[in-house]
This record gives structure tokens, sequence and C-alpha cells, in this order.
């Protein structure tokens, strides 16, 4: 069967190819022999196999099937976090150069404190303030030149000594409530000619050295200063003094004479027993008159003062106090 089938298809391809069958006669193929088979090779006759109008009536001449439509691809959205890695060139680094810092100088930093760092690190430094507030301070740090407040409550320092605040000129303010002072040197204040407020409250002063006549506002409560450590006159010159506190002591009397400037005199919980006429008037003048002096604190002292009415009769306001 398969000989067969071989056999079949080379006849066909014979017959395709054109060449004629070996036992056909070459003669019967010449030119002169095809006028005489036109019958069989007749072309007019193709005509009627493929009939080229009806092909026009089923396919219509020109007309080419449209094109797909091309669909594009949606937008990439981006995510909100993506981050896109771009790597750059490596830059030059040039070598670190560390500035140099003038601790002993009037500058930020300040000059070194005794725990061998600057103060306007230890502390906070803002337009001539230094505060340092509740940093276990031992003593008074050394402060940049042009310091015009200096806070320094709540540490534990124990003395100011009198080179402490040297050349320190533009010096206005010290606050050193909450320590545990018990001196302070004699001349500490008196190189400060700018100094108006000092702020002594809750320590263990004994007594107090001489101030500069440029004081305002003196607070000094809750010591344990004594009369004996107190100046004589030594209010007597601030012309400009308004607050002076000094409740909570040992006081046995009013330290005078006080400066007119004087506002507000805090005496009470001390030792007073007694009241002088010239202490807040002047016996030689009657018609003298204390009108700056408005509160005068005499409460939780020995003294009566309803014994001593002409010690306050020239007074807008009479002093509180009744003896404990």
């Amino acid at each position: 069967m398969a000989l067969y089938i071989s056999v079949l298809a080379v006849a066909l391809l014979g017959s395709c190819w054109g060449a004629p069958p070996p036992d056909s006669d070459p003669a019967a193929y010449d030119l002169e022999n095809y006028d005489e088979d036109s019958d069989t090779w007749d072309l007019n006759s193709y005509g009627e196999t493929f009939d080229y109008d009806d092909l026009d009536e089923e396919i219509e001449v020109g007309t080419v099937a449209p094109l797909p439509a091309v669909t594009q691809p949606p937008p990439a959205i981006v995510p909100e976090d993506y981050t896109e890695e771009v790597t750059l060139a490596p830059r030059t680094t040039k070598p670190l150069v560390l500035p140099t810092l003038d601790f002993l100088g009037p500058g930020l930093f300040g000059p070194e404190t005794g725990l061998g760092m600057p103060t306007c690190l230890l502390c906070v430094c803002i337009s001539g303030s230094v505060y340092c507030d509740d940093a276990d301070l031992t003593e008074i740090p050394p402060l940049p030149k042009d310091t015009t407040h200096f806070y320094a409550r709540f540490n534990k320092i124990t003395e100011v000594k009198a080179k402490d605040f040297l050349n320190l000129n533009q010096l206005k303010r010290i606050d050193l409530t909450g320590n545990q002072i018990t001196t302070l040197g004699e001349e500490a204040f008196l190189s400060l000619p700018q100094l108006q407020e000092l702020l002594l409250a809750d320590n263990k002063v004994q007594a107090l050295p001489g101030l500069p006549a440029t004081m305002r506002h003196i607070d000094i409560r809750n010591n344990r200063l004594k009369s004996t450590g107190m100046h004589r006159e030594g209010f007597k010159d601030m012309k400009d003094l308004q607050f002076l506190y000094l409740s909570g002591n040992q006081l046995d009397y009013i330290p005078g004479p006080l400066p007119e400037s004087l506002r507000v005199l805090h005496l009470q919980n001390n030792n007073i027993q007694s009241l002088n006429q010239d202490t807040f008037c002047n016996s030689h003048d009657m018609n003298y008159i204390r009108k700056a002096l408005e509160d005068i604190r005499l409460d939780g002292n020995p003294v009566d003062v309803n014994q001593y009415p002409q010690a306050y009769v020239c007074l807008p306001r009479l002093p509180v106090g009744t003896p404990h």
C-alpha cells in the first residue's frame, strides 16, 4: 500500500512539472501540433469557469477591512511614598577645621566654668541674660563680660566671693534665690556700677555687705540676717530704691534712714520690738508727708504699732502689724 502511494505521488508530481511521460511521443508536443488540438486548449473557454462579474457582486473593489482600534495604555500612577533612588557622583570632602573659641572673652560662649565647660554651654545665654537655674552649681560660674541679667536660682551655691562679679560693668540683675549661701563678700557688689536688683531670698545669709547706690530692688527674705550684720545707714544713698524685702529674718529694729523713693517695706516675722518717730517721718517737720511709701508690713513682730502713732502720721497708709 505504501509503495502504491509513492508511485502515485511521483506520477502526480511529474504531471505538474510538465515533464512528458516517458512512453509518450515527443512529436505530439511539437508546436506544429498545437493548432490541431486547439479545441482542447481553447483559452477563451476559461472565462466561463471564472466569472469575474459575479466576484464584483460579492467583493466590493477598493474596500479594505478597517484597522482595529489602538487602545492607549492607562497612565502610570506613581505612589505618594515612591522614592526613586538616584546614584550621585561622590563629592570631594574637605578636611574639617574646628573653630577657635575665645572662652575668656565677651563672646557668646563666655569663659570656662569650674566644671571645665563654657558657661553658655552649661547654662543658657540669650541677649546678655545668663540662665543657670537648677544646674547643681556650687559656686558662681565665670560670666561673659556683656552679661546684664544673671539667674542662678535653686542651686547649691554657698558663698559669693568678691571676684565673682569683677569687670561686669553691664550687670543689672542678680538672682540667687533658693541656694545655700551663708557668706557674701564685702566687695562682691560694690564694683557693679549698674546693679539695680539683688535677689537673695531663701538662703542662709547672716550679714548684708555694702551695695551700690543704684539699687532699686532688694530681696533678702527668709535668711538669717541680724541687725548687727547691717551697714549703718546702708540704704540712705539709694535714691532709686523702691522695694525692700527683709521679712523672715532676725532683725531687732528697722534699718534707717530709708530713702524717699521707697514704696514697699516688708519686715514681717522678725524680732522688732519698738519704732522710732523718725523711722518713717520727720519729728521736726509736722507738715512732712511721705507719699511713696504705701506698703509697710510689720506683722509677726513683738512690736505693737498702736503704741507709736507719731511714728507713721506722715504716711498715706497705716502699717500692717500686730504683736504675735
